[in-house]
């Protein structure tokens, strides 16, 4: 009789360890596909942002060229006053 209520309760120990470990998986699962996905919007965001810096540097310029203004080399995005400034 000793054994079988140590063996039932040995079983349901590893009943509810196999169900912890289930849920452990499933939620590592879950989380690799979110970082994974944060991983490629992070990348798109990257090449948008350089996209649109290069694109203000070319919309400058044009300006300076268009105004007689200083050329290229006297501008850099560090010495613009933000906007809220």
């Amino acid at each position: 009789m000793t054994n079988d209520n140590t063996l039932d309760r040995l079983e349901k120990r590893l009943e509810a360890l196999e169900s912890r470990l289930a849920y452990q998986e499933h939620w590592l699962d879950t989380l690799d596909q979110a970082v994974a996905g944060q991983e490629r919007r992070l990348t798109q965001l990257e090449r948008l942002s350089e996209l649109l810096q290069l694109r203000i540097r070319e919309q400058h310029q044009l300006l300076q060229t268009q105004s007689g203004g200083p050329g290229e080399e006297d501008y850099r995005l560090e010495d613009e006053i933000p906007p809220h400034y």
